[in-house]
């Protein structure tokens, strides 16, 4: 039992103070990715959502979406690249050209990080 644990009167109630203890991961800001999983999980998962926050799993657990997140784009685009056929030769000789593809390989990247990371 908290002996710790203070009280705040609310009219004929008594609600308990609690607090989450700071973490060291809740310093850095959250990537694209982090963001991302934060925001499914609050508006379509608010079970998991509450779960994590009061066990103080769900920063650690959105740090760890984040970088895998990040991770599996740096594999997925050469792989990608390389299925296209697109090299880094049009980047020079035609980099809109360049550009519209390399955005367009990093959509269907990012397609696949949703379903299997961010919206699972």
């Amino acid at each position: 039992m908290n002996n710790n644990l203070t009280y705040t009167r609310c009219g004929d109630y008594y609600i308990p103070n609690l607090t989450l203890t700071e973490t060291e991961t809740e310093n850095k800001p959250l990537g694209k990715y982090g963001r991302m999983r934060k925001s499914y999980l609050k508006e379509h998962r608010p079970i998991l959502w509450n779960s994590m926050i009061l066990s103080e799993k769900l920063y650690p657990h959105l740090r760890e979406i984040d970088e895998a997140a990040n991770a599996r784009l740096e594999q997925l685009m050469p792989e990608l690249m390389k299925r296209s056929g697109v090299t880094e030769s049009p980047k020079a000789s035609d980099p809109m050209k360049w550009t519209g593809l390399m955005n367009s390989l990093k959509a269907q990247a990012e397609e696949t990080i949703f379903a299997e990371l961010i919206y699972n």
